[in-house]
């Protein structure tokens, strides 16, 4: 394993050991409910959203490591960021994880969730490192409930 997968690894474990943002959201004015039936994982992601802007985001749930670590990095990025620049990364991460061809990933502007770059390698995997993604657009657009299946 070269150094840059063992950082990644290092990441990614620690965002499952000390996931940030997990907890309920007070005040909470967008929520949805992600599940993914082939892994048993399920989150729900709690949003507030003021004027276009996440303000607050937080998640709960149970899941693998994978599913709690990007839910985990997920919220570290978006909190803060308009809706727009949230569905361009929900695209971007989702893009990285499922184009058929390996994408050019932009190490320096995904910061740590390049480190989910990795998970491309074992398809059975990507919808534990999607859930989080699909749940929080579903959020944005109000859906409530989003699936893997």
């Amino acid at each position: 394993m070269n150094e840059l997968q063992e950082l990644y690894q290092e990441i990614i474990l620690d965002h499952n050991k000390r996931p940030r943002n997990f907890r309920q959201l007070e005040n909470v004015t967008h929520l949805a409910q992600g599940h993914n039936p082939l892994c048993g994982d399920e989150l729900t992601i709690y949003l507030h959203l003021s004027n276009g802007t996440i303000e607050d985001v937080s998640f709960q749930g149970e899941g693998c490591a994978i599913s709690k670590a990007s839910a985990s990095l997920m919220t570290s990025q978006v909190k803060g960021k308009s809706t727009d620049d949230a569905r361009r990364e929900i695209s971007q991460v989702v893009n990285m994880l499922t184009a058929s061809e390996e994408p050019k990933i932009e190490f320096e502007e995904m910061g740590d969730l390049a480190s989910l770059s990795g998970i491309r390698q074992f398809p059975v995997r990507v919808k534990c490192a999607t859930l989080a993604w699909h749940a929080l657009e579903a959020a944005i657009e109000g859906k409530g409930e989003v699936s893997t299946e």
